[in-house]
């Protein structure tokens, strides 16, 4: 077949389908363009899924009249200066919308109208393009503000073809709202308007620009758990600026559908920041629980390349590593400054798993806890009128602990493994112990449970999965104070792979021998490994070498190696815990309190799961009733 050349019909519908996806993209195309208009307020309207009808209405700058033709041409933008010889940088991109494709795109492939009035003009004007076919200008009826209205029709009805691809209406009005959602966390200080089918379902006033109005536009998204349990980031590294807010470990999620990522103002889901997030929380999350995080990543556009998709959806960095380490190290130093909190919905879920119940048996005994057993008065019939309601668990037999009651001694816990306090963070000694932040051991439930008394509540804790968490983070400093130690294989074992693979490895032998492993280049398409990580003991090391390239052909860091570590270091950590159905002393109990205070991390076990639960007293007096 001969060359020719497209007609621009075909030319914009090709860009159509590369930039309206479905009606969320076209959405996500004017709301970007009403934000680098400076729109304040910005109203988003969508009737049958975005495909019957979409709306979007700013209160920007407008268009001028003169201008209104050229913004349906292809490839026409206010958003890139040239310079004096008429060459524009690509790399120096400072707003959302810069290829001007979206509105021929969408015109090309819809019935799409214009209606707008600059903050220099009178009059407002309309525009109108049908399949890719354009209407002359015309006045509107009425001036109206300044700023744009954007109303789209019957999306893909010059491509009929596309909607056999398109979901359910409810399955779109849904990415319609996360698209929404997701421009509305970028731009606090932009008041966002949705409605669906002629239903409001999101109305977010404009919030202070900074951190606080940031998270109060978060947890009007997110909801207030999220607000509760997020922990600041701003850090910054080489005019790197990392900032936004990460959950807990234990506030963790069972996909990554709570995690946002934007660079620059722009939504994106980049691998490279994804792997960064999930490195970042390897030592508290088991593989199938995922961090909840909106982080905001601000570099010098010269730095980042938003120009490799064209729906610009991914983003490409000139220093990766530098990125890497800056999210990695910023949220481990929040993580750590955490200390061993652990999230409000613990206590939530614990509160809401209670049920009061009778306390007394159908032969009319009434059963009174002791240490060694149940005492108490036997055969009172009680009426049914004047039974008490106390709480499922505590009306059981427990291992209730006095002063001088006798056990394994204090010294096994409090000086083989002593708190991990340092001279930064030295180990507060109030003079009454329930001014712990964990209070005072006052029993010990089921030999696996301790009951301590706060100044304002209670709280119970998991000894062997918070004692599990102590041994973790002692393992790990002495791995940090040192070099890991290797075993050398009887013979060297040589690993065939992908010659781009084999490649990639070979460049990070430096950074797995910080780990333990040894491998150099072994010709095309193989590594030679000639030490490994102790702790792995006798390990698969093909399965780890093939594991470690797949990590870096995605991540681009060696996540498999760490994570084994971790694994191994949670194994060992596990097995050198206090077990559970131990009975322990008071000051063992005590003792331990204290050792996860002064220990970072110590709220959540080795898998992310809650080491302590803390009920408030007003929790308490609700559950009685007394609120």
């Amino acid at each position: 077949m001969p060359i020719r050349r497209l007609s621009p019909e075909t030319v914009n519908r090709i860009a159509a389908g590369e930039v309206v996806e479905r009606p969320a993209s076209a959405i996500k195309e004017l709301v970007e363009n009403a934000i680098d208009a400076g729109g304040s307020n910005i109203e988003i309207q969508a009737d049958g899924g975005g495909l019957s009808r979409i709306l979007i209405a700013d209160d920007g700058k407008g268009i001028p009249r003169a201008e209104l033709p050229l913004a349906v041409e292809r490839h026409a933008t206010s958003k890139l200066e040239p310079d004096d010889a008429g060459d524009v940088d690509l790399l120096r991109i400072h707003t959302l919308g810069f290829r001007g494709e979206a509105l021929p795109s969408i015109g090309s492939v819809a019935r799409l109208s214009i209606t707008t009035r600059s903050r220099d003009e009178t009059e407002a004007w309309t525009i109108t393009v049908e399949g890719g076919e354009t209407r002359p200008l015309a006045p509107a009826p009425f001036p109206g503000p300044h700023g744009a209205r954007v109303e789209v029709r019957d999306l893909f009805y010059a491509t009929p073809a596309r909607l056999k691809f398109m979901k359910s209406e409810r399955a779109e009005a849904m990415a319609i709202s996360e698209e929404i959602k997701r421009q509305a966390m970028a731009h606090e200080a932009i008041a966002f308007t949705l409605s669906l089918d002629g239903k409001i379902t999101l109305r977010l006033p404009a919030e202070h620009p900074g951190d606080e109005g940031r998270l109060r536009r978060l947890s009007a998204l997110l909801g207030r758990d999220f607000e509760a349990n997020a922990l600041l980031i701003d850090q910054e590294r080489d005019g790197v600026r990392l900032s936004g807010y990460a959950g807990l470990p234990t506030y963790s999620r069972g996909n990554a559908a709570h995690q946002y990522l934007f660079v620059n103002g722009r939504p994106v889901k980049d691998r490279l920041l994804q792997g960064a997030l999930r490195g970042a929380y390897a030592d508290f999350l088991a593989r199938d629980r995922h961090p909840a995080a909106v982080l905001f990543l601000d570099i010098d556009p010269l730095y980042v390349d938003v120009n490799v998709h064209p729906a610009k959806a991914e983003v490409r960095f000139r220093d990766p590593a530098l990125v890497r380490g800056l999210i990695v190290g910023a949220l481990r130093h929040a993580l750590h400054a955490a200390g061993h909190r652990a999230s409000t919905t613990v206590a939530a879920d614990a509160l809401s798993s209670f049920q009061p119940h009778t306390g007394v048996t159908q032969s009319g005994e009434w059963r009174v806890a002791s240490g060694e057993g149940w005492s108490g008065w036997t055969g009172w019939d009680a009426p049914a009128s004047q039974t008490a309601q106390v709480l499922p668990g505590l009306n059981e037999r427990s291992a209730r602990v006095e002063p001088g009651w006798t056990g394994p001694g204090y010294g096994e816990l409090a000086t083989r493994h002593p708190p991990l306090a340092t001279a930064s963070q030295p180990l507060a000694t109030p003079q009454d112990p329930l001014d712990y932040p964990l209070g005072a051991a006052r029993g010990q439930l089921h030999a696996n449970y301790i009951v301590a008394q706060t100044r304002d509540g209670l709280v119970i804790v998991d000894q062997h999965a918070a004692h599990e968490r102590l041994v973790y983070e002692r393992m790990k400093a002495q791995m940090a104070e040192g070099s890991v130690t290797r075993q050398a294989l009887l013979t060297p074992e040589v690993v065939d792979l992908d010659p781009a693979e084999a490649e990639r490895v070979a460049a990070k032998a430096d950074e797995l021998a910080e780990m333990g492993l040894i491998v150099e280049a072994f010709g095309a398409g193989a590594v030679l490994v000639r030490e490994t990580p102790a702790l792995l003991g006798d390990t698969d090391v093909q399965g780890l070498i093939r594991d470690i390239a797949d990590d870096l052909a995605e991540h681009g860091m060696a996540l498999s190696l760490k994570e084994r570590l971790a694994a191994i270091c949670g194994t060992m950590a596990c097995h050198g815990s206090v077990r559970s159905g131990r009975v322990l002393s008071a000051p063992e109990m005590n003792a331990l309190l204290r050792q996860m205070e002064a220990t970072p991390h110590s709220g959540q076990c080795n898998h992310g799961r809650p080491t302590y639960v803390e009920l408030k007293l007003h929790d308490l007096e609700k559950l009685f009733g007394r609120r």
